[in-house]
């Protein structure tokens, strides 16, 4: 009898084994034709800029054959889509890895917690420095004690320059050799530190507080990603300006590239509240999706999870900014601004108004992940839609514009929070009515990148489609 309990089981563990290698069998990785296919029936049905590229018109190829021709004349992925792409389209994306953008989406991604910028050499140069902008919590960066406004420029004993940074910032292990900037030259210290990146989900609220200033209180909020699973900490935030009686407020998205839609109008509808169903923004797509799809956004009065908006009811708001200000932190300012007052202090912002959503490998119209290819990891985030105001401005490629202009200053950037700071100090004054200091201009630097830059969702505006 144990025996043949002992050959059943021999039999049943076999059985077992074999399904797993046959499932694993079935699994045939895809060819580059599966995966240009799936590009371009992805951009086909829903990018924006479709009318854009001959080859992407419905009637272009005649049938399939003709159509893998075309494709197979491509030697990756890549080229193909970089090929179909808009002239006017610089934030469409593909990666290889959508697990890696589906942890980004969720504001993981590996850091060493320094977050910097990327600043041409005054002398004409291709060199490169860094200065430090802030330090996450809980980060290698502050256990090193990397503070805001250090400046380096050499990362493994090479300089910096317009053709290695992107190699070198994307190192998970690299030492950085510190300096001093003046405002002419970048001198080396003989300093450095070594920083080592570890999977982090970022807070994008760095700092929330309520400053009393000449009596007032004002609420400041650096706000850094739109990132949807941080809404209710947000939310809370603005519970905690409603407590303390606030009465301005000034919203710092000086390095914020943007994120998710939704988180967009839950922000702007906590500045407010008092406009709840109207039309914060309006959606274009492309001719054949128009109908179909757009439908107006509106200021609302919950949270994803259903939790009640802790509106302020505000008439006027202030918003920092600068030229890496993108995608949801304009569509904020811009959304808002046909209803309220809104003062945007600091430099011109990116440029960014269109919309993307994830496209995976799998039948239109849904493109769903429940449904994908499993041979590949691939996936899309075109741009799908292009956002105007309730009163139609939209196509601000240049940038929206400050009403006071203040560029950060690489030899004094302050500590962010205080008073003291130069752009938060500039939206305090104005809130005072206390005049500006004269001959505020700084001798102007280049940026030529940031460490954000590295995000495979840099820059890009989410909807939940």
């Amino acid at each position: 009898m144990k025996k043949k309990i002992f050959l059943l089981l021999i039999a049943i563990s076999t059985l077992f084994v074999s399904c797993f290698e046959d499932l694993d069998d079935n699994i045939q990785p895809a060819s580059d034709l599966d995966i240009g296919n799936f590009i371009y029936r992805g951009l086909n049905y829903f990018y924006l800029y479709k009318a854009d590229t001959p080859e992407l018109a419905d009637d272009n190829f005649t049938n399939q054959d003709e159509l893998n021709t075309f494709l197979s004349s491509f030697e990756t992925p890549e080229s193909l889509f970089s090929f179909l792409k808009s002239p006017q389209d610089r934030f469409s994306l593909l990666v290889d890895d959508y697990n890696v953008l589906e942890d980004a989406l969720n504001g993981v991604t590996l850091n060493n917690g320094m977050e910097f910028g990327l600043v041409y050499y005054p002398d004409g140069s291709s060199n490169v420095f860094g200065y430090v902008r802030y330090v996450l919590p809980g980060t290698d960066a502050e256990s090193k004690n990397v503070e805001r406004g250090m400046i380096f420029n050499s990362i493994n004993g090479q300089q910096l320059n317009d053709t290695n940074f992107s190699g070198l910032i994307g190192l998970n292990a690299y030492e950085i050799d510190l300096a001093t900037f003046d405002g002419t030259t970048v001198t080396p210290t003989g300093q450095t530190i070594e920083l080592v990146k570890q999977q982090y989900t970022e807070n994008p609220i760095l700092i929330a507080e309520t400053l009393t200033v000449q009596g007032e209180k004002i609420g400041y909020l650096m706000y850094n990603a739109f990132t949807r699973d941080f809404d209710p900490q947000l939310n809370a935030a603005f519970a905690q300006f409603n407590a303390d009686g606030i009465t301005d407020l000034v919203i710092d998205l000086r390095y914020n590239g943007g994120g998710s839609v939704e988180t967009a109008i839950d922000l702007s509808s906590m500045v407010t509240g008092q406009f709840n169903n109207q039309v914060f923004a309006n959606e274009l797509w492309n001719a054949d999706r128009q109908a179909e799809y757009a439908s107006p956004k509106l200021f609302n009065n919950e949270i994803l999870t259903g939790e009640a908006i802790n509106s302020l009811n505000l008439t006027k708001a202030y918003v920092l900014t600068s030229k890496r200000s993108a995608s949801a932190s304009e569509l904020v300012i811009n959304g808002l601004n046909p209803y309220i007052n809104m003062k945007q202090v600091g430099d011109t912002t990116t440029g960014k108004y269109q919309a993307s959503f994830l496209l995976y490998d799998a039948p239109a119209p849904n493109f769903s992940k429940n449904q994908a290819n499993p041979g590949h990891t691939y996936a899309m985030l075109p741009l799908v839609f292009k956002t105007s105001n309730s009163v139609g401005f939209t196509d601000y490629a240049d940038g929206l514009f400050p009403d006071i202009q203040l560029k950060e200053d690489y030899t004094n950037l302050g500590i962010l929070g205080d008073v003291n700071e130069p752009l938060l100090a500039a939206a305090l004054n104005d809130i005072l009515a206390i005049p500006q200091p004269l001959n505020r201009t700084n001798v102007q630097f280049k940026e030529v990148s940031e460490s954000k830059s590295k995000s495979p969702i840099y820059q890009l505006m989410i909807a939940e489609e």
